[in-house]
Protein backbone atom coordinates (compact mmCIF):
# COMPACT_ATOMS: atom_id res chain seq x y z
CA UNK A 1 0.00 0.00 0.00
CA UNK A 2 1.32 3.68 -0.83
CA UNK A 3 -0.46 7.40 0.00
CA UNK A 4 -4.11 7.05 1.76
CA UNK A 5 -6.67 9.91 0.96
CA UNK A 6 -9.21 10.74 3.65
CA UNK A 7 -12.41 11.24 2.85
CA UNK A 8 -14.28 14.62 4.17
CA UNK A 9 -16.42 13.27 6.80
CA UNK A 10 -20.42 14.31 6.12
CA UNK A 11 -23.66 12.14 5.58
CA UNK A 12 -25.37 14.40 3.33
CA UNK A 13 -27.23 13.14 0.74
CA UNK A 14 -24.96 14.00 -2.41
CA UNK A 15 -22.25 13.17 -1.09
CA UNK A 16 -22.42 9.61 -2.56
CA UNK A 17 -25.06 10.60 -4.74
CA UNK A 18 -25.55 8.24 -8.08
CA UNK A 19 -27.22 11.53 -10.03
CA UNK A 20 -29.09 10.47 -13.64
CA UNK A 21 -28.83 13.14 -16.38
CA UNK A 22 -32.21 13.84 -18.24
CA UNK A 23 -32.34 15.65 -21.32
CA UNK A 24 -36.06 16.37 -21.45
CA UNK A 25 -36.66 16.79 -25.54
CA UNK A 26 -34.64 12.92 -25.90
CA UNK A 27 -35.57 10.76 -22.60
CA UNK A 28 -39.19 10.28 -23.18
CA UNK A 29 -42.53 10.90 -25.76
CA UNK A 30 -45.94 10.66 -23.98
CA UNK A 31 -47.72 12.55 -26.22
CA UNK A 32 -46.16 11.64 -30.17
CA UNK A 33 -45.33 15.03 -31.00
CA UNK A 34 -41.78 13.99 -31.45
CA UNK A 35 -40.02 15.38 -28.14
CA UNK A 36 -39.37 14.22 -25.33
CA UNK A 37 -42.06 16.24 -22.29
CA UNK A 38 -42.60 15.81 -18.61
CA UNK A 39 -44.98 12.92 -18.49
CA UNK A 40 -42.61 10.76 -20.66
CA UNK A 41 -40.34 11.39 -17.49
CA UNK A 42 -42.46 10.31 -15.32
CA UNK A 43 -43.70 7.32 -16.96
CA UNK A 44 -39.92 6.13 -16.69
CA UNK A 45 -39.55 6.71 -13.00
CA UNK A 46 -40.10 2.94 -12.43
CA UNK A 47 -37.14 2.58 -14.65
CA UNK A 48 -35.01 4.65 -13.04
CA UNK A 49 -36.11 3.68 -9.81
CA UNK A 50 -34.78 -0.15 -11.22
CA UNK A 51 -31.64 1.37 -12.40
CA UNK A 52 -30.88 2.40 -8.54
CA UNK A 53 -30.29 5.82 -8.62
CA UNK A 54 -30.49 8.40 -6.09
CA UNK A 55 -31.74 11.81 -8.17
CA UNK A 56 -32.32 12.80 -11.77
CA UNK A 57 -31.06 16.26 -12.69
CA UNK A 58 -33.37 17.79 -15.34
CA UNK A 59 -31.74 19.68 -18.21
CA UNK A 60 -33.82 23.01 -18.68
CA UNK A 61 -37.48 22.51 -19.52
CA UNK A 62 -38.36 26.21 -19.34
CA UNK A 63 -40.42 28.01 -22.12
CA UNK A 64 -37.39 29.19 -24.65
CA UNK A 65 -36.89 29.50 -28.42
CA UNK A 66 -35.08 26.91 -27.89
CA UNK A 67 -31.98 28.30 -29.99
CA UNK A 68 -29.47 26.40 -27.92
CA UNK A 69 -31.45 23.87 -26.64
CA UNK A 70 -33.50 25.30 -23.89
CA UNK A 71 -30.43 27.39 -22.18
CA UNK A 72 -31.64 30.19 -23.76
CA UNK A 73 -34.01 30.97 -20.76
CA UNK A 74 -37.42 33.32 -21.19
CA UNK A 75 -39.23 32.67 -18.33
CA UNK A 76 -37.57 30.70 -15.21
CA UNK A 77 -40.37 30.26 -13.39
CA UNK A 78 -42.36 28.19 -15.81
CA UNK A 79 -42.20 24.95 -17.84
CA UNK A 80 -42.28 24.86 -21.83
CA UNK A 81 -45.65 24.24 -23.29
CA UNK A 82 -44.00 21.72 -25.29
CA UNK A 83 -42.47 19.99 -22.10
CA UNK A 84 -45.58 20.44 -20.27
CA UNK A 85 -46.71 22.37 -17.50
CA UNK A 86 -45.76 23.70 -13.55
CA UNK A 87 -48.23 20.91 -12.07
CA UNK A 88 -46.81 18.19 -14.40
CA UNK A 89 -43.35 19.17 -13.02
CA UNK A 90 -45.06 19.13 -9.14
CA UNK A 91 -46.14 15.99 -10.05
CA UNK A 92 -43.05 14.12 -11.55
CA UNK A 93 -41.15 15.92 -8.24
CA UNK A 94 -43.63 14.47 -5.96
CA UNK A 95 -43.28 10.94 -8.69
CA UNK A 96 -39.71 11.07 -7.79
CA UNK A 97 -39.75 11.47 -4.40
CA UNK A 98 -42.43 8.73 -3.61
CA UNK A 99 -39.56 6.48 -5.73
CA UNK A 100 -36.42 8.00 -3.07
CA UNK A 101 -35.16 9.77 -6.06
CA UNK A 102 -34.14 13.41 -5.50
CA UNK A 103 -34.61 16.35 -8.58
CA UNK A 104 -31.92 18.64 -9.61
CA UNK A 105 -33.02 21.37 -12.00
CA UNK A 106 -30.37 23.17 -14.06
CA UNK A 107 -30.60 26.94 -13.50
CA UNK A 108 -28.72 29.19 -16.18
CA UNK A 109 -27.92 32.76 -14.53
CA UNK A 110 -25.01 33.72 -16.77
CA UNK A 111 -27.60 34.62 -19.54
CA UNK A 112 -31.22 34.77 -21.08
CA UNK A 113 -32.49 34.43 -24.23
CA UNK A 114 -33.39 37.11 -26.10
CA UNK A 115 -37.28 36.39 -26.22
CA UNK A 116 -37.24 37.44 -21.81
CA UNK A 117 -39.16 39.80 -21.00
CA UNK A 118 -36.08 41.99 -19.44
CA UNK A 119 -34.24 41.61 -22.72
CA UNK A 120 -37.31 42.76 -24.48
CA UNK A 121 -37.48 45.63 -22.57
CA UNK A 122 -33.71 46.45 -22.49
CA UNK A 123 -34.09 46.43 -26.49
CA UNK A 124 -36.59 49.11 -26.98
CA UNK A 125 -35.32 51.60 -23.74
CA UNK A 126 -32.75 54.20 -24.57
CA UNK A 127 -28.86 53.55 -23.62
CA UNK A 128 -27.55 54.23 -20.10
CA UNK A 129 -31.20 53.33 -18.70
CA UNK A 130 -32.30 50.74 -15.87
CA UNK A 131 -33.98 48.30 -18.31
CA UNK A 132 -30.30 48.26 -20.38
CA UNK A 133 -28.28 48.06 -17.12
CA UNK A 134 -29.63 44.56 -16.26
CA UNK A 135 -27.63 43.23 -19.52
CA UNK A 136 -24.03 44.32 -20.77
CA UNK A 137 -24.68 46.70 -23.21
CA UNK A 138 -21.20 48.87 -23.91
CA UNK A 139 -20.30 51.77 -27.37
CA UNK A 140 -18.42 50.14 -30.11
CA UNK A 141 -14.77 50.94 -31.26
CA UNK A 142 -13.85 52.99 -34.29
CA UNK A 143 -14.76 56.18 -35.51
CA UNK A 144 -18.68 55.78 -35.12
CA UNK A 145 -18.53 52.91 -32.64
CA UNK A 146 -18.85 50.30 -35.88
CA UNK A 147 -16.69 48.06 -34.57
CA UNK A 148 -17.23 45.57 -31.64
CA UNK A 149 -15.82 46.91 -27.44
CA UNK A 150 -13.49 44.19 -27.08
CA UNK A 151 -12.30 41.22 -29.53
CA UNK A 152 -13.50 38.85 -27.21
CA UNK A 153 -14.81 35.41 -29.17
CA UNK A 154 -18.28 33.19 -28.41
CA UNK A 155 -17.99 29.91 -27.07
CA UNK A 156 -19.94 28.76 -30.03
CA UNK A 157 -18.08 30.69 -32.69
CA UNK A 158 -17.82 34.41 -33.67
CA UNK A 159 -18.17 37.57 -31.78
CA UNK A 160 -19.20 37.55 -28.50
CA UNK A 161 -20.84 41.34 -29.29
CA UNK A 162 -23.64 42.28 -31.57
CA UNK A 163 -25.05 45.44 -32.22
CA UNK A 164 -28.74 46.74 -31.35
CA UNK A 165 -30.35 49.27 -33.92
CA UNK A 166 -29.51 52.26 -32.19
CA UNK A 167 -25.65 51.66 -32.21
CA UNK A 168 -25.18 50.19 -29.02
CA UNK A 169 -23.45 46.61 -28.85
CA UNK A 170 -24.33 43.56 -26.03
CA UNK A 171 -22.16 40.86 -24.90
CA UNK A 172 -23.22 37.10 -25.33
CA UNK A 173 -20.54 34.70 -24.41
CA UNK A 174 -22.59 32.19 -26.27
CA UNK A 175 -25.38 32.54 -29.15
CA UNK A 176 -26.28 35.95 -30.53
CA UNK A 177 -29.82 34.96 -28.60
CA UNK A 178 -28.18 34.66 -25.56
CA UNK A 179 -27.14 38.21 -23.94
CA UNK A 180 -24.96 38.02 -20.71
CA UNK A 181 -26.68 39.32 -17.71
CA UNK A 182 -24.91 41.90 -15.65
CA UNK A 183 -24.26 40.46 -12.24
CA UNK A 184 -23.14 43.62 -10.72
CA UNK A 185 -26.71 44.78 -10.65
CA UNK A 186 -28.89 44.50 -7.04
CA UNK A 187 -32.26 43.61 -9.09
CA UNK A 188 -30.34 40.77 -11.11
CA UNK A 189 -28.63 39.33 -7.86
CA UNK A 190 -32.26 39.88 -6.04
CA UNK A 191 -34.06 37.90 -8.64
CA UNK A 192 -32.14 35.13 -8.66
CA UNK A 193 -32.28 34.69 -5.15
CA UNK A 194 -35.80 34.72 -5.62
CA UNK A 195 -35.70 31.98 -8.39
CA UNK A 196 -33.85 29.51 -6.15
CA UNK A 197 -36.61 30.25 -3.54
CA UNK A 198 -39.04 29.62 -6.14
CA UNK A 199 -37.66 26.02 -7.13
CA UNK A 200 -37.19 24.53 -3.60
CA UNK A 201 -40.75 25.83 -2.91
CA UNK A 202 -42.00 23.45 -5.62
CA UNK A 203 -39.82 20.79 -4.35
CA UNK A 204 -36.49 20.49 -6.03
CA UNK A 205 -33.76 18.89 -3.65
CA UNK A 206 -30.50 20.79 -6.06
CA UNK A 207 -29.02 23.24 -8.57
CA UNK A 208 -27.31 22.28 -11.29
CA UNK A 209 -25.48 25.67 -12.21
CA UNK A 210 -24.59 26.33 -16.02
CA UNK A 211 -21.47 28.24 -16.43
CA UNK A 212 -20.82 29.00 -12.79
CA UNK A 213 -17.80 30.74 -13.55
CA UNK A 214 -18.48 33.53 -16.01
CA UNK A 215 -20.92 35.63 -14.29
CA UNK A 216 -18.56 38.39 -13.85
CA UNK A 217 -17.12 40.25 -16.04
CA UNK A 218 -13.85 42.81 -15.87
CA UNK A 219 -15.45 46.04 -15.75
CA UNK A 220 -12.10 47.54 -17.53
CA UNK A 221 -13.38 45.28 -20.54
CA UNK A 222 -9.98 44.51 -21.84
CA UNK A 223 -9.25 42.49 -25.11
CA UNK A 224 -7.33 39.28 -24.90
CA UNK A 225 -4.41 37.87 -26.03
CA UNK A 226 -5.79 34.17 -26.82
CA UNK A 227 -7.23 32.89 -29.32
CA UNK A 228 -10.17 31.01 -28.15
CA UNK A 229 -11.31 27.83 -29.85
CA UNK A 230 -15.15 26.93 -30.43
CA UNK A 231 -16.45 24.98 -27.30
CA UNK A 232 -13.51 25.82 -25.41
CA UNK A 233 -12.76 27.92 -22.57
CA UNK A 234 -9.75 29.50 -22.04
CA UNK A 235 -7.35 29.54 -18.96
CA UNK A 236 -5.27 32.74 -18.67
CA UNK A 237 -4.45 34.44 -15.45
CA UNK A 238 -6.90 37.37 -15.07
CA UNK A 239 -9.13 36.09 -17.69
CA UNK A 240 -11.73 39.18 -17.95
CA UNK A 241 -14.74 37.05 -18.23
CA UNK A 242 -13.75 33.18 -16.65
CA UNK A 243 -13.66 32.19 -13.40
CA UNK A 244 -12.87 36.01 -11.69
CA UNK A 245 -12.40 36.43 -8.20
CA UNK A 246 -15.79 38.38 -7.87
CA UNK A 247 -17.45 35.15 -8.71
CA UNK A 248 -17.53 34.04 -5.58
CA UNK A 249 -19.27 36.77 -3.94
CA UNK A 250 -22.32 35.41 -5.65
CA UNK A 251 -22.08 31.80 -4.65
CA UNK A 252 -21.94 32.65 -1.07
CA UNK A 253 -24.92 34.94 -1.53
CA UNK A 254 -26.87 31.39 -2.86
CA UNK A 255 -25.49 29.41 -0.79
CA UNK A 256 -27.02 31.25 1.92
CA UNK A 257 -29.94 30.93 0.47
CA UNK A 258 -30.30 27.50 0.23
CA UNK A 259 -28.98 26.92 3.73
CA UNK A 260 -31.68 29.43 5.07
CA UNK A 261 -34.29 27.34 3.31
CA UNK A 262 -32.67 24.13 4.72
CA UNK A 263 -33.34 25.32 8.28
CA UNK A 264 -36.70 26.71 7.35
CA UNK A 265 -38.24 23.80 5.39
CA UNK A 266 -35.59 20.69 7.36
CA UNK A 267 -34.35 19.05 4.02
CA UNK A 268 -31.10 19.09 2.53
CA UNK A 269 -30.33 20.71 -0.45
CA UNK A 270 -27.21 21.11 -2.64
CA UNK A 271 -26.01 22.54 -5.83
CA UNK A 272 -23.21 21.49 -8.19
CA UNK A 273 -21.13 23.92 -10.25
CA UNK A 274 -20.83 23.43 -13.92
CA UNK A 275 -16.79 25.31 -13.62
CA UNK A 276 -14.58 24.69 -16.61
CA UNK A 277 -11.86 26.14 -14.33
CA UNK A 278 -8.26 24.92 -14.24
CA UNK A 279 -7.95 22.43 -11.90
CA UNK A 280 -6.25 24.41 -8.96
CA UNK A 281 -9.45 26.74 -8.92
CA UNK A 282 -11.62 24.07 -8.59
CA UNK A 283 -11.72 24.12 -4.99
CA UNK A 284 -12.29 27.72 -4.29
CA UNK A 285 -15.77 26.68 -5.44
CA UNK A 286 -16.34 24.10 -3.09
CA UNK A 287 -15.23 26.21 0.58
CA UNK A 288 -18.18 25.58 2.88
CA UNK A 289 -19.81 28.63 2.13
CA UNK A 290 -20.20 27.69 -1.42
CA UNK A 291 -21.16 25.19 -3.93
CA UNK A 292 -21.69 21.59 -2.41
CA UNK A 293 -19.78 20.28 -5.28
CA UNK A 294 -18.36 20.93 -8.94
CA UNK A 295 -18.33 18.56 -11.73
CA UNK A 296 -14.80 17.04 -12.49
CA UNK A 297 -14.57 17.93 -15.79
CA UNK A 298 -10.45 17.13 -15.16
CA UNK A 299 -10.97 13.87 -15.42
CA UNK A 300 -13.39 13.86 -18.60
CA UNK A 301 -10.98 15.00 -20.37
CA UNK A 302 -8.59 12.59 -19.45
CA UNK A 303 -7.73 10.46 -22.52
CA UNK A 304 -7.52 6.26 -21.87
CA UNK A 305 -4.15 7.07 -20.18
CA UNK A 306 -3.71 5.67 -16.48
CA UNK A 307 -0.65 8.44 -15.32
CA UNK A 308 -3.44 11.08 -16.41
CA UNK A 309 -6.23 9.64 -15.20
CA UNK A 310 -4.67 8.43 -12.05
CA UNK A 311 -3.34 11.99 -11.31
CA UNK A 312 -6.48 13.35 -12.19
CA UNK A 313 -8.41 11.05 -9.87
CA UNK A 314 -6.05 11.92 -6.69
CA UNK A 315 -6.16 15.47 -7.35
CA UNK A 316 -10.13 15.76 -7.09
CA UNK A 317 -10.06 13.58 -4.08
CA UNK A 318 -6.92 15.54 -2.38
CA UNK A 319 -8.48 18.94 -3.61
CA UNK A 320 -12.40 18.09 -2.51
CA UNK A 321 -11.50 16.88 0.66
CA UNK A 322 -9.00 20.00 2.02
CA UNK A 323 -12.41 22.05 2.01
CA UNK A 324 -15.07 19.00 3.22
CA UNK A 325 -16.45 18.44 -0.05
CA UNK A 326 -17.02 15.64 -2.07
CA UNK A 327 -15.75 14.83 -5.69
CA UNK A 328 -17.92 14.37 -8.25
CA UNK A 329 -17.50 12.41 -11.31
CA UNK A 330 -18.83 12.79 -15.02
CA UNK A 331 -17.91 11.02 -17.62
CA UNK A 332 -20.69 12.47 -20.54
CA UNK A 333 -23.59 15.01 -20.31
CA UNK A 334 -25.35 17.21 -23.03
CA UNK A 335 -22.14 18.79 -24.08
CA UNK A 336 -19.51 16.39 -25.02
CA UNK A 337 -18.92 13.09 -27.14
CA UNK A 338 -20.36 10.57 -25.70
CA UNK A 339 -17.22 8.58 -23.96
CA UNK A 340 -18.30 4.93 -25.71
CA UNK A 341 -16.75 6.83 -28.55
CA UNK A 342 -14.38 8.60 -26.90
CA UNK A 343 -12.54 5.72 -25.70
CA UNK A 344 -12.86 4.24 -28.92
CA UNK A 345 -11.30 6.67 -31.38
CA UNK A 346 -6.91 6.87 -31.55
CA UNK A 347 -5.83 9.15 -29.09
CA UNK A 348 -5.51 12.52 -30.13
CA UNK A 349 -8.82 12.55 -32.40
CA UNK A 350 -10.32 16.30 -33.08
CA UNK A 351 -13.55 14.74 -31.89
CA UNK A 352 -15.48 18.26 -34.24
CA UNK A 353 -13.25 17.34 -37.04
CA UNK A 354 -13.92 13.58 -36.90
CA UNK A 355 -18.03 14.57 -36.94
CA UNK A 356 -17.62 16.43 -39.89
CA UNK A 357 -15.33 14.18 -42.28
CA UNK A 358 -14.45 11.22 -39.88
CA UNK A 359 -15.76 8.14 -41.18
CA UNK A 360 -17.46 5.36 -38.47
CA UNK A 361 -14.83 2.95 -38.66
CA UNK A 362 -12.03 4.92 -37.15
CA UNK A 363 -14.17 4.40 -33.81
CA UNK A 364 -13.90 1.08 -32.77
CA UNK A 365 -16.82 1.20 -31.02
CA UNK A 366 -16.81 -2.61 -29.26
CA UNK A 367 -13.30 -0.96 -27.70
CA UNK A 368 -15.04 1.85 -26.62
CA UNK A 369 -17.91 0.19 -25.20
CA UNK A 370 -15.12 -2.30 -23.23
CA UNK A 371 -13.57 0.79 -21.70
CA UNK A 372 -16.54 2.95 -20.92
CA UNK A 373 -17.88 -0.29 -18.70
CA UNK A 374 -14.44 -0.35 -17.04
CA UNK A 375 -13.88 3.33 -16.37
CA UNK A 376 -17.72 3.28 -14.87
CA UNK A 377 -17.08 1.05 -12.60
CA UNK A 378 -13.96 2.52 -11.58
CA UNK A 379 -15.72 6.23 -10.52
CA UNK A 380 -18.81 4.26 -9.10
CA UNK A 381 -15.78 2.83 -6.38
CA UNK A 382 -14.21 6.00 -5.56
CA UNK A 383 -15.52 8.53 -3.09
CA UNK A 384 -17.70 11.16 -4.00
CA UNK A 385 -20.94 11.22 -6.00
CA UNK A 386 -21.08 9.93 -9.96
CA UNK A 387 -23.20 11.84 -12.83
CA UNK A 388 -24.59 9.81 -15.38
CA UNK A 389 -26.48 11.04 -18.66
CA UNK A 390 -29.17 9.55 -19.93
CA UNK A 391 -28.20 6.07 -22.33
CA UNK A 392 -24.81 5.75 -21.22
CA UNK A 393 -26.43 3.13 -19.45
CA UNK A 394 -27.04 1.38 -22.40
CA UNK A 395 -23.33 2.04 -24.27
CA UNK A 396 -24.99 4.70 -26.56
CA UNK A 397 -22.65 6.34 -28.89
CA UNK A 398 -22.42 9.33 -30.80
CA UNK A 399 -24.47 10.00 -33.31
CA UNK A 400 -21.62 10.94 -35.85
CA UNK A 401 -23.04 11.37 -39.41
CA UNK A 402 -26.33 13.10 -38.52
CA UNK A 403 -27.84 15.16 -41.61
CA UNK A 404 -26.72 18.80 -41.75
CA UNK A 405 -30.03 19.55 -42.33
CA UNK A 406 -31.46 18.34 -39.50
CA UNK A 407 -28.45 19.83 -36.62
CA UNK A 408 -30.01 22.44 -34.04
CA UNK A 409 -27.04 22.73 -32.23
CA UNK A 410 -26.09 26.82 -32.42
CA UNK A 411 -22.62 25.44 -33.07
CA UNK A 412 -23.24 24.72 -36.35
CA UNK A 413 -24.80 27.96 -37.65
CA UNK A 414 -21.82 30.11 -35.42
CA UNK A 415 -19.44 28.27 -36.74
CA UNK A 416 -19.91 28.92 -40.09
CA UNK A 417 -20.79 25.16 -40.91
CA UNK A 418 -17.28 24.05 -40.23
CA UNK A 419 -18.09 22.44 -36.59
CA UNK A 420 -21.03 20.10 -36.30
CA UNK A 421 -21.62 20.80 -32.60
CA UNK A 422 -23.25 18.61 -29.76
CA UNK A 423 -26.26 17.11 -31.16
CA UNK A 424 -24.83 13.76 -31.60
CA UNK A 425 -25.17 12.93 -28.04
CA UNK A 426 -28.77 14.40 -27.84
CA UNK A 427 -30.22 12.00 -29.84
CA UNK A 428 -33.54 10.71 -28.19
CA UNK A 429 -32.80 7.47 -26.55
CA UNK A 430 -34.50 3.88 -27.69
CA UNK A 431 -36.85 1.96 -25.30
CA UNK A 432 -37.46 -0.94 -27.41
CA UNK A 433 -35.95 -3.12 -30.57
CA UNK A 434 -38.51 -1.83 -32.69
CA UNK A 435 -41.14 1.11 -33.58
CA UNK A 436 -40.81 4.43 -35.46
CA UNK A 437 -38.70 6.01 -32.85
CA UNK A 438 -37.72 2.95 -30.57
CA UNK A 439 -40.11 3.33 -27.77
CA UNK A 440 -38.96 7.01 -27.47
CA UNK A 441 -42.93 8.08 -28.60
CA UNK A 442 -45.63 6.80 -30.72
CA UNK A 443 -44.14 8.60 -33.86
CA UNK A 444 -40.61 10.05 -34.71
CA UNK A 445 -38.45 12.18 -32.64
CA UNK A 446 -36.97 15.50 -32.99
CA UNK A 447 -33.61 14.80 -34.21
CA UNK A 448 -33.06 10.43 -35.91
CA UNK A 449 -32.00 7.64 -34.50
CA UNK A 450 -29.37 5.00 -36.05
CA UNK A 451 -31.31 2.42 -37.43
CA UNK A 452 -29.61 -0.05 -35.28
CA UNK A 453 -30.34 1.22 -32.02
CA UNK A 454 -33.13 -1.29 -31.58
CA UNK A 455 -30.45 -3.44 -30.49
CA UNK A 456 -29.19 -1.53 -27.68
CA UNK A 457 -32.63 -0.41 -26.22
CA UNK A 458 -33.59 -0.97 -22.67
CA UNK A 459 -36.01 -4.04 -24.33
CA UNK A 460 -33.11 -5.78 -25.97
CA UNK A 461 -30.83 -5.11 -22.99
CA UNK A 462 -33.19 -6.09 -20.05
CA UNK A 463 -32.71 -9.30 -18.20
CA UNK A 464 -29.51 -10.44 -20.71
CA UNK A 465 -26.57 -11.24 -18.70
CA UNK A 466 -23.75 -8.81 -19.79
CA UNK A 467 -25.37 -6.25 -21.53
CA UNK A 468 -24.14 -2.60 -20.44
CA UNK A 469 -27.91 -2.23 -18.81
CA UNK A 470 -27.32 -5.22 -16.44
CA UNK A 471 -24.17 -4.48 -15.54
CA UNK A 472 -25.37 -0.79 -14.24
CA UNK A 473 -28.43 -2.44 -12.63
CA UNK A 474 -25.51 -4.76 -10.57
CA UNK A 475 -23.63 -2.06 -10.21
CA UNK A 476 -25.47 0.94 -8.38
CA UNK A 477 -27.03 -1.62 -5.88
CA UNK A 478 -23.66 -3.19 -5.25
CA UNK A 479 -21.89 0.27 -5.01
CA UNK A 480 -24.82 1.23 -1.97
CA UNK A 481 -24.14 -2.31 -0.02
CA UNK A 482 -20.28 -1.75 -0.40
CA UNK A 483 -18.60 1.09 -1.75
CA UNK A 484 -20.70 4.58 -0.03
CA UNK A 485 -19.84 3.58 3.42
CA UNK A 486 -16.27 2.15 2.91
CA UNK A 487 -14.47 5.59 3.64
CA UNK A 488 -10.82 6.62 3.03
CA UNK A 489 -8.71 5.33 -0.26
CA UNK A 490 -5.61 3.79 0.07
CA UNK A 491 -3.39 3.18 -3.38
CA UNK A 492 -2.75 -0.24 -4.25
CA UNK A 493 0.73 -0.81 -6.39
CA UNK A 494 -0.23 -4.11 -7.63
CA UNK A 495 0.94 -3.77 -11.83
CA UNK A 496 2.59 -1.31 -13.57
CA UNK A 497 -0.46 -1.36 -16.43
CA UNK A 498 -3.55 -1.24 -13.78
CA UNK A 499 -5.07 1.58 -11.14
CA UNK A 500 -6.05 0.15 -8.27
CA UNK A 501 -7.03 1.06 -4.61
CA UNK A 502 -8.47 -0.68 -1.36
CA UNK A 503 -11.45 0.72 0.98
CA UNK A 504 -12.31 -1.07 4.10
CA UNK A 505 -11.88 -3.68 2.33
CA UNK A 506 -12.76 -3.74 -0.52
CA UNK A 507 -10.44 -3.71 -3.70
CA UNK A 508 -10.93 -2.15 -7.00
CA UNK A 509 -8.68 -2.61 -10.20
CA UNK A 510 -8.63 -1.15 -13.67
CA UNK A 511 -6.21 -2.51 -16.00
CA UNK A 512 -5.26 -0.30 -18.44
CA UNK A 513 -2.90 -2.64 -19.87
CA UNK A 514 -3.11 -4.80 -23.37
CA UNK A 515 -2.55 -8.58 -21.26
CA UNK A 516 -4.14 -9.98 -18.58
CA UNK A 517 -2.85 -9.51 -15.11
CA UNK A 518 -3.05 -11.09 -12.01
CA UNK A 519 -6.14 -11.28 -9.60
CA UNK A 520 -5.28 -10.84 -6.29
CA UNK A 521 -6.54 -13.11 -3.30
CA UNK A 522 -10.47 -12.15 -2.08
CA UNK A 523 -14.23 -12.92 -3.50
CA UNK A 524 -14.85 -11.28 -6.94
CA UNK A 525 -17.83 -9.04 -6.33
CA UNK A 526 -18.27 -7.66 -9.89
CA UNK A 527 -16.50 -7.32 -13.42
CA UNK A 528 -17.08 -4.68 -16.13
CA UNK A 529 -16.36 -7.74 -18.62
CA UNK A 530 -17.26 -11.67 -18.66
CA UNK A 531 -13.49 -12.42 -19.87
CA UNK A 532 -12.28 -11.82 -15.87
CA UNK A 533 -11.34 -15.18 -14.03
CA UNK A 534 -10.84 -16.20 -11.05
CA UNK A 535 -7.51 -15.89 -11.68
CA UNK A 536 -7.01 -13.38 -14.19
CA UNK A 537 -8.17 -9.55 -15.34
CA UNK A 538 -8.63 -8.98 -18.99
CA UNK A 539 -7.31 -5.85 -20.73
CA UNK A 540 -9.49 -2.98 -20.70
CA UNK A 541 -11.71 -4.63 -17.24
CA UNK A 542 -12.38 -3.42 -13.80
CA UNK A 543 -13.16 -5.79 -11.21
CA UNK A 544 -14.26 -5.16 -7.52
CA UNK A 545 -12.67 -7.77 -5.00
CA UNK A 546 -13.76 -8.18 -1.06
CA UNK A 547 -10.81 -9.16 0.61
CA UNK A 548 -10.69 -12.34 2.56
Amino acid sequence: MSETIHVAAGTEWWRNAVVYQVYPRSFADANGDGTGDVEGIRSRIPYLTQLGVNAIWMNPWYPSPLLDGGYDVADYRSIAPMFGSLDDAKRLIADAHDAGIRVIVDLVPNHTSWDHKWFVEAVAATPGSAARDRYIFRDGKGENGELPPTNWSSVFGGPAWSRCEDGQWYLHLFDISQPDLNWTNPEVRAEFCDIFRFWVDLGADGFRVDVSHGLIKDPDFPDVDLASEILTVGHIENHPHWDRDEVHEINREWRAVLDAKEVELGRELMMVAEAWVKPESVPLYLRPDEYHQSFNFDFLGCPWDITQMRSSINRALVDAASVGSSATWVLSNHDVVRHATRYGLPEGTDYQEWLMHGSAELCDHTLGVKRARAITMMLLALPGSTYIYQGEELGLHEVHDLPHEVLDDPVWRRSEHTRKGRDGCRVPIPWTTTGASFGFGSDGSWLPQPSDWGAQSVEAQDGVAGSVLELYRSALPLRAASWVDSGDLNWLELDPHAIAFERNGYVCITNFGDSDIQLPDGDLLLASDDSASVAMIAANTTVWIKRP
